[in-house]
């Protein structure tokens, strides 16, 4: 005879059942698979810089405007690539937040997006390497196409098997019309990619133009949006609204998402710094021209004597110039890890600054392409400096620009120590401050003092690390001396005007 179960074992049975059901099924939560699109995503964006660092000068060729002129032409095209990534990051997030489980099936579509978005840099170096073929901006744009395809797949089996959804939509009677709010949202890029890939065989400028429009139509969204509402009036929600699950690319993403990536895209521009010293000759994956920095032994044997020692000292300005730019990367990442430290929520124009920063810090690799190439070419010198600050200093006003649209909604996006009369407050603006200042100041000085340029562009990397170590001793420094100040300035004390009648009673009386 069986005793009766408890509460407590009850419980267990149901749990073991449910997990038991779970396995059956074989579906499991898509954390994982998130966190490795995520680190894929931000690899592939990052490595788009390679065909622009490697642009082929030969050491006769001068730094004149024909070749500034390619290389702004490359800078923009990697730009607004980089950002296209970035907004397949974003609707990629937001879908797996409409899925909450996943198969095998969705694992294996995913997988199949994966690999598509891998061919990005491959379309990108060709449409670099060939600017006036359409050929590489068309593939690009069936790349683009391809993938939404493929997310269009994956809400399809998704709501086709409805275990597999949010459970806030998993159970909402109305589906179906999320279903077509979210194939609307995921497929709208991909369309436009699609007309952009029509103009691309016989007018293909007017395909870059709709590919910056893609980078930019959730804002375009919400300004109609809210041109409307201006203008016409705010609608009524329909009755469903309430019910609907509302899944929305134009709110911002979770904090910790955009830690992630952005944790992704300095990890890898550090890694990405050494390949001008020790992985060269792998740059034929791109079609760039082979090198290997690493000296052959046989030159070693002849024109070093057998020194390894002297033969790596040829390379010396390499390594100096990779250690001051992997010294920007590291301390740009410090900036905006103690930023991220203090941030509660991230806010749509947030979330658009730390994007634009990430580009710029996608670019440090070519800024030590040019500092390296001083020793090489250095009659070419004051323009790679520029070169270099100018992508510097939009990396870190990025994020003081993030700090400053942090500050304006400071109650719901801050903690209260960095606000304005936090105890950190000083501490941050000086921090996130530091290297737009330096660049800029380095920037101002080659202009006056052209002939020193190198010399100030390696003193503004040696300077700015021990600036930051002593950041905070300065601060405090600072801010006592203005207390001081502030103390000694002159007191002129108002005259007190009092009325006759008043003054009349003061005045003692006669005798």
């Amino acid at each position: 005879m069986s005793r009766p179960q408890t509460q407590e074992q009850a419980v267990d049975a149901e749990g073991d059942s449910s997990l038991y059901r779970n396995d059956e099924e074989g579906t499991q939560s898509s954390h994982r698979m998130l966190g490795f699109s995520d680190a894929l995503l931000s690899i592939i964006a990052t490595v788009m810089i390679l065909p622009v660092t490697h642009t082929e000068i030969s050491p006769e060729q001068q730094f004149d405007k024909s070749i500034q002129k390619l290389l702004a032409t490359r800078i923009a095209v990697y730009l607004m690539t980089f950002l296209i990534v970035t907004v397949a990051w974003a609707a990629h997030t937001r879908l797996f937040q409409v899925v909450g489980k996943i198969d095998d099936t969705l694992a294996l579509l995913n997988l199949a997006c994966m690999m598509t978005i891998t061919l990005l840099p491959y379309t990108f170096s060709l449409m670099v390497t060939f600017p006036d073929v359409p050929l590489g901006i068309f593939l690009f744009c069936m790349c683009v196409i391809a993938i939404g395809s493929v997310q269009a797949l994956i809400v399809g089996y998704a709501f086709h098997f409805p275990h597999l959804l949010n459970p806030q939509i998993q159970y909402s009677t109305h589906r179906a019309l999320s279903r077509q709010h979210v194939l609307r949202l995921v497929l709208r890029g991909p369309a436009l990619c699609f007309v952009a890939a029509v103009f691309s065989l016989f007018f293909f400028p007017m395909s870059y133009l709709l590919m910056v429009t893609i980078i930019f139509l959730p804002h375009i969204s919400k300004a109609i949006s809210w041109c409307k509402d201006k203008f016409m009036g705010p609608r009524e929600p329909p009755a469903h609204s309430v019910e609907s699950f509302n899944i929305d690319l134009h709110a911002p993403l979770s904090k910790e998402r955009v830690e992630a990536f952005s944790d992704g895209v300095y990890a890898i521009v550090a890694t990405l710094l050494i390949l001008d010293i020790w992985l060269l000759d792998k740059c034929h994956l791109f079609m760039l021209p082979s090198e290997d920095n690493v000296p052959d032994p046989k030159d070693v044997q002849e024109k070093f004597s057998g020194s390894l020692v002297t033969a790596l000292g040829a390379y010396g300005p390499q390594f100096l110039a990779y250690f001051g730019s992997f010294a920007t990367v590291g301390l740009l990442w410090f900036a905006h890890h103690s930023l991220f430290l203090h941030v509660r929520k991230a806010t749509q124009t947030m979330g658009l600054l730390n994007i634009l920063s990430l580009a710029f810090v996608g670019g440090l690799p070519l800024a030590y392409q040019q500092t390296s190439a001083f020793a090489r070419q250095p009659r070419d010198e004051l323009e790679r400096v520029r070169v270099s600050c100018a992508i510097i200093f939009f990396a870190s006003i990025f994020q003081f620009a993030i700090w400053t649209a942090a500050l304006l909604h400071q109650a719901e996006t801050l903690q209260p120590a960095v606000r304005f009369g936090g105890r950190e407050h000083a501490f941050m603006f000086a921090k996130l401050a530091l290297y737009p200042c330096a660049s800029l100041l380095a920037f101002a000085a080659t202009c006056l003092l052209s002939r020193f340029s190198t010399a100030i562009f390696h003193l503004m990397q040696i300077a700015v690390p021990f600036a930051f170590l002593l950041l905070r001793l300065l601060v405090r420094l600072a801010l006592a001396t203005l207390q001081v100040l502030w103390g000694l300035r002159p007191w002129h004390p108002q005259p007190c005007l009092v009325e006759p009648e008043a003054q009349s009673q003061l005045l003692p009386a006669p005798c």
